[in-house]
């Protein structure tokens, strides 16, 4: 078992709302979560892929009344999504009865129709946690390459062995393509997004450059955005805003765009093992996203994440806006282990003024660098944004 940092996360929000709605990728661990928490209270769970608990909820306003008095885990929400109105009612009457909190966990892929649809009918009832796969925050200092390559989905990390994590992702990719996607409703050709997914991971870290995406593709440009729009929706990929400061200076205004989970790009990729990742044009930015992820997922909640790049070539690869402060802290993030920042990340930091100026490496110390610059671990800063 994998301590994930959400958990008390998890446990406050259901102690403070009546209905937690649990969002990830499949695989990532969100039904062993539920598990976890539920075990430690009265509960029911119901897999919504299962015809049986799904024979269940035929009056589902009297079978969900039943429990009235337990935690009701509800795997697979999207599957049925009509539920939300259900919910609604028995939320509400509970209230009347002094049954405020901790009555329902809903479980599900994030989907624009599933989201558009549980704030519509649970506005003021919900609270949506996001749980992405293990990062290195999650994960012991000596398992963080081992992280880098397979990713952080449990299966692909803890596989016995780098070809059958491999063939775990692989499978997981072809699933999602295959069968997940159609069930949420885009009706997109496989192929075609199996192309324009592993065009993102040749890109890793790029920025977006629709046009040219669109003319590989042979769709136009409205097509590849909501492509994009999906992976994004889905937790798959991530799109990263550029900074806007109250500047003279001229800023890049694309984002970029980064597949969430380092895995999923080398099996895009075919990179099979260390030695054909260290080898690999997009190794460095496979380790970018890998650090990016984690210093995010590992951020207090409200934290705003940006990046900057001047019109230029300056460069700060993540902005990190603490929730409450109006300093920012700006990181570079470096695969090597002699750490030294770009003469850029100078130029874009006198242009941003951080608090603090960070890079990240792949060692393990921490040591202080020139000009006001600290070289540190990912384990570490993942730690120390945890803590605040």
């Amino acid at each position: 078992m994998l301590d994930r940092r959400l958990f008390p996360t998890l446990t406050a929000a259901l102690a403070e709302s009546p209905c937690v709605a649990l969002l990830g990728p499949r695989q990532v661990g969100k039904t062993t979560l539920a598990h976890e928490v539920a075990s430690a209270r009265s509960s029911v769970y119901l897999d919504l892929e299962s015809e049986a608990d799904r024979a269940k909820l035929a009056v589902a306003e009297q079978y969900l009344a039943q429990h009235e008095d337990k935690l009701v885990v509800l795997d697979e929400i999207q599957r049925t999504p009509q539920l939300f109105g259900t919910l609604r009612g028995l939320i509400d009457a509970g209230r009347r009865r002094g049954r405020r909190n901790g009555r329902f966990l809903v479980l599900g892929s994030a989907s624009i129709d599933l989201l558009k649809q549980s704030s519509e009918s649970l506005a003021g009832r919900i609270r949506y946690l996001e749980l992405a796969p293990l990062d290195a925050g999650e994960v012991a200092a000596k398992q963080i390459d081992p992280l880098w390559l397979r990713g952080g989905f449990p299966e692909s990390l803890l596989a016995a062995s780098d070809g059958a994590s491999l063939r775990w992702r692989a499978d997981f990719i072809r699933t999602y393509l295959e069968r997940d996607i159609p069930l949420l409703g885009p009706r997109i050709p496989a192929e075609t997004l199996r192309r324009f997914w592993t065009m993102l991971a040749h890109q890793q870290g790029g920025l977006l450059n629709a046009a040219a995406l669109a003319r590989a593709l042979a769709v136009d440009g409205k097509t590849v955005a909501a492509y994009l729009d999906l992976l994004v929706d889905l937790l798959l990929v991530r799109r990263l805003t550029p900074w806007f400061g109250n500047v003279k200076k001229r800023l890049v205004k694309s984002p970029k765009v980064y597949v969430r989970d380092s895995g999923l790009v080398h099996a895009l990729l075919g990179i099979a093992d260390r030695e054909a990742l260290l080898s690999h044009p997009v190794a460095g930015e496979s380790w970018e996203g890998l650090v990016i992820e984690s210093l995010i997922a590992a951020a207090p909640a409200g934290t705003q994440a940006n990046f900057v790049r001047t019109a230029t070539g300056a460069e700060i690869d993540l902005l990190l806006q603490l929730p409450g402060r109006r300093n920012v802290w700006a990181i570079e993030v470096k695969r090597g282990l002699a750490p030294k920042p770009e003469a850029g990340f100078h130029v874009a930091c006198e242009t941003v003024r951080p608090q603090r100026r960070l890079v990240v490496y792949g060692g393990r110390e921490r040591f202080p660098l020139a000009d006001g610059v600290e070289a540190v671990s990912v384990t570490d800063l993942c730690k120390e944004l945890a803590s605040l």
